[in-house]
């Protein structure tokens, strides 16, 4: 019996001194944490729920304590770099206009914002919200203001355009019909003239206002790279095919050059670059001729399509321009063939926003040639 007891004794009292090295284990921990001497593990190391939740968001979102990184989410890490965990902050938001408010080690406070520019990507605007958070750390957060930006630049732009360029085809419109409404001076031919221009002025209105409208959608999603596999034989094949009643008999020769044309990309708008150089080439080519349109390899991440025509062909000068909006080498050639003055301003956007290349070549009396260099799609790119 007595040995018993004296074994639950020892017992108790073992327990008790684990509890007191426990107890003051953690005390310490506390003390040293509160006094900044204890370095806080990241918490996408410890697997806290706080990991968790910041990778819900698509935002870039990071958590600061004495200016170092704790622990940043899938969308910092892909604008920033990985090396951002653990770093000073100031070295993983190189911003002049932020590096002021990083230094600082506030707690408590109002949230701060502030405007960036160029962070990731040269001309992206940003907001960076800076928060304090209970336990000491600041959450900061990355607002992309690109879309709000564009898609107030593109009201500016549409309102200016639109104004300056439907000024001559209302004027046109007006003036015949003031004169039309004195039916005693025109004569019916003379009517039906007049009736037959005014009808080509209002199509030109509605196509200035369709491409103007195409641009600034384009315009606004400038940031947002696209993410879909596009197959490039089967879309040359049906632009081909739904542009052979505008080619009246001259033909569109396909040559596949390349093995496999995958791009990332968005379909519709790969579909409105393409279309866009064949309608440009079959308006400026001479009569007869035919068009090609080439699909090659251009190295083991390029694929290269290049629209050729066989027209007059574009003096060096004009070349640098051509991308312009309503810039025309040839006024009133361009107006007599329907051309609005953007077709090529919105090739260009679609190439900028599929991160591609356009270049454009001309000899004067032999022709053009416009090739877009778009990059392969990765391997991992949704079908």
């Amino acid at each position: 019996m007595a040995g018993g007891v004296t074994t639950i004794v020892l017992i108790a009292a073992l327990a008790a001194l684990a509890l007191a090295a426990i107890g003051a284990a953690l005390l310490l921990w506390r003390r040293l944490r509160e006094s900044g001497k204890a370095a806080p593990a990241p918490l996408a190391a410890t697997g806290d729920v706080g990991a968790d939740l910041l990778a819900a968001f698509e935002d870039p979102l990071l958590v600061v304590r004495d200016r170092r990184v704790l622990t940043a989410n899938q969308a910092a890490r892909d604008l920033l770099g990985a090396h951002i965990l653990g770093s000073d902050v100031r070295l993983a938001i190189r911003h002049p206009a932020a590096a002021e408010h990083l230094a600082r080690d506030e707690e408590g406070g109002e949230p701060v914002r502030i405007e960036l520019v160029g962070l990731g990507e040269l001309g992206r605007p940003w907001e960076l919200v800076i928060a304090p958070l209970p336990d000491g750390s600041r959450l900061l957060r990355l607002i992309d203001q690109s879309q709000a930006r564009a898609a107030e630049q593109m009201r500016v732009d549409f309102v200016a355009n639109a104004s300056h360029e439907l000024r001559t085809p209302l004027a046109t419109l007006i003036g015949f019909i003031e004169t039309l409404q004195d039916e005693a001076a025109v004569d019916p031919a003379t009517r039906q003239r007049f009736i037959g221009i005014m009808a080509g002025e209002a199509v030109r209105m509605r196509d200035l206002l369709d491409d103007l409208m195409s641009l600034s959608r384009i315009e606004a999603d400038r940031f947002a790279a696209p993410r879909e596999t596009v197959d490039l034989r089967p879309l040359v094949e049906e632009v081909r095919e739904a542009l052979k009643p505008l080619a009246e008999g001259r033909a569109i020769r396909f040559e596949r050059g390349a093995g496999e044309a995958l791009v990332a990309g968005d379909r519709g708008q790969l579909a409105q670059m393409l279309t866009n150089l064949i309608v440009n080439a079959l308006k400026y080519g001479r009569p007869g001729t035919q068009i090609r349109v080439r699909l090659a390899d251009a190295g083991p991440d390029l694929v290269s399509l290049a629209v050729i025509d066989r027209g007059e062909g574009i003096a060096a000068a004009h070349i640098p321009r051509l991308t312009e909006r309503f810039y025309r080498v040839d006024p009133g050639r361009s107006r007599q063939v329907g051309g609005t003055g953007l077709g090529l301003a919105i090739v260009k956007h679609i190439v900028l926003r599929h991160r591609g290349r356009l270049d454009i070549k001309s000899r004067v009396g032999e022709g053009t040639k416009v090739e877009i260099t778009l990059p392969r799609a990765s391997a991992g790119a949704p079908a």
